[in-house]
């Protein structure tokens, strides 16, 4: 089972989010709901998930902040940054994210965008 671990400050789309890559059969194996908390639960994996499902505004640090900081550490992890602001996709995708989807996506865009990354 494929893992994911989950950054996103709204609780709601947390909740949906979750229940939505279950039902699709992946593992969420953590929720973060600021930047700071990110990095410190990225840390404390002993596994590392597959993948990241990152929001860019966030508390404390914005998810391309905590991206970059995650790829410095593990230059191998699978990031997915979300946000309704265009404007930082092309730094996103040339700092070594893996996509980038504009909210609000639909619920198949980002099952279509964990599935290509893990093939």
């Amino acid at each position: 089972m494929k893992t994911i671990f989950m950054v996103e400050d709204d609780e709601d789309l947390q909740t949906s989010i979750k229940c939505l890559l279950e039902i699709m059969g992946f593992k969420v194996v953590g929720i973060a709901s600021n930047g700071e908390q990110a990095i410190l639960i990225f840390k404390d994996f002993k596994k590392k998930p597959d993948i990241i499902l990152m929001d860019y505004r966030m508390p404390l640090k914005n998810g391309l902040e905590v991206s970059k900081e995650i790829l410095q550490i593990d230059p191998r992890m699978k990031i997915i940054l979300t946000s309704a602001d265009t404007s930082v996709k092309e730094e996103a995708l040339s700092s070594g994210i893996s996509d980038f989807l504009e909210k609000p996506f639909l619920n198949q865009t980002l099952i279509n965008s964990i599935n290509r990354i893990l093939e």
